[in-house]
């Protein structure tokens, strides 16, 4: 996801409506739509149908992503990054493993440092409130301050 491209930044990352955000790349990569049917391997009146879906099913999501270069599927992870309740203080979640890969915990895009900082620049949360509800290292907020400060 790009940084500098203004509709990042207004993405409601909250009310994922992923047929109209598929549509929005399609329009920036002009692919032929018998191109895209090939692909996905659909009618023409089942890809206007994904266009209305708020959601579709992984596999289609995943050939969507590998056809227009975007990975939507980070949309979800940004959406789990900001809404996702907290974990509980002293929860030890190591007693159980896993045998699924393991991630970073978060991953910080600059849609997401972008959002946080504005809730400081703003007003709406303070740096201890940003902390707390991100669960974001002081140090990492602050080093995010310095390098984008108005």
């Amino acid at each position: 996801m790009s940084a500098s491209n203004s509709s990042d930044r207004n993405l409601n990352f909250k009310n994922i409506h992923m047929g109209s955000l598929i549509k929005q790349r399609l329009s920036e990569c002009e692919i032929d739509e018998r191109r895209i049917c090939n692909f996905l391997k659909c009618s023409e009146q089942e890809l206007a149908d994904m266009y209305n879906q708020q959601s579709l099913d992984s596999e289609t999501l995943l050939k969507w992503c590998k056809l227009l270069s975007y990975d939507f599927f980070r949309i979800y992870s940004q959406h789990l990054i900001f809404y996702s309740p907290p974990s509980k203080v002293g929860q030890d979640q190591s007693e159980k493993p896993s045998s699924l890969p393991t991630f970073r915990k978060n991953i910080y895009t600059q849609e997401v440092i972008d959002f946080i900082l504005e809730q400081i620049f703003s007003g709406e949360m303070t740096k201890s409130q940003v902390i707390e509800h991100y669960r974001i290292p002081r140090t990492t907020l602050y080093k995010w301050i310095d390098k984008n400060k108005k």
